[in-house]
């Protein structure tokens, strides 16, 4: 075993799928998997996590306020809101608390759907699927731009005649063009039932220049760009959608709950949660 994969216990069918991922290149999974405190990467993505932390520090609080809106949406969605079916769409690599983990707390009936296309998600894909006796996991090996696929493939799991909770945490900023983002989520939501609810947290573009400097590091060292959009182009996400109070507002602002993180000024991610009429 290489000195890449020996912080992983892989099994056989995981040391096949090994044979896809480039353990030469940091991958956006595998940082984001690292900044949250995960195991679940190289130590190319160390070293890139590491560089991006050194120019800009609070990165580490923008990944854990992102995780924080997760569960606080998930939980409202399950509890509150009545969901009992979610899709994450680029869910990344498990961390704590992931979405079924949250909903199925709440709601042990609950059923969600992981979708990524990241042979090393794909690998840890036995780790996501450790759900309630009552509810249901699955995973979808697919890319975010083809909703109808990922809908279809959807379909073994979840009941679209009923409402679904989609997410998309952080992973929208993949997609660089601003029209092939917004088709993508009006994609899926158009799949989804009346009842159904959005929930999106994204890199808003005003930013520090520390920050400006981390991200334009980042684009140029290998990783896919990520692009930072403006609250108005977040807000074209939720286009047709009844939003809830209070609306778009920086993560920390949605719905708070007492947290140990005080987010640097002006680099906030943007977040909301949307419902279909």
């Amino acid at each position: 075993m290489s000195d890449e994969e020996a912080d992983f216990a892989w099994g056989e069918a995981e040391k096949d799928l090994m044979a896809g991922i480039d353990t030469s290149v940091p991958h956006s999974a595998r940082i984001w998997n690292y900044w949250l405190g995960g195991k679940d990467n190289f130590p190319v993505d160390r070293l890139a996590g590491d560089d991006y932390i050194q120019t800009f520090p609070g990165i580490l609080d923008v990944a854990r306020l992102t995780r924080q809106f997760l569960i606080r949406a998930v939980n409202y969605l399950a509890g509150d809101a009545g969901i009992r079916q979610f899709l994450d769409v680029g869910t990344g690599l498990p961390t704590v608390d992931n979405t079924h983990e949250v909903a199925q707390r709440v709601a042990p009936e609950a059923r969600i759907v992981y979708v990524d296309n990241d042979p090393l998600v794909l690998a840890h894909a036995q780790a996501l699927l450790t759900g309630t006796a009552q509810g249901a996991t699955d995973y979808i090996d697919a890319d975010m731009r083809e909703p109808a696929t990922i809908l279809e493939a959807a379909e073994r799991t979840l009941d679209l005649t009923r409402p679904v909770a989609l997410t998309f945490m952080g992973v929208l900023g993949h997609i660089t063009d601003d029209g092939e983002a917004q088709s993508v989520v009006r994609g899926m939501m158009e799949g989804l039932p009346s009842g159904s609810f959005l929930a999106l947290a994204d890199g808003a573009d005003d930013i520090t220049p520390e920050f400006e400097a981390a991200q334009r590091m980042y684009d140029e060292g290998g990783s896919v760009p990520y692009k930072l959009r403006s609250q108005h182009q977040i807000v074209q996400f939720f286009a047709g959608l009844e939003l809830l109070e209070p609306g778009i507002v920086p993560v920390p602002q949605w719905r708070p709950e007492v947290t140990p993180i005080t987010p640097p000024p002006g680099v906030q991610p943007l977040a909301g949660i949307g419902r279909k009429p």
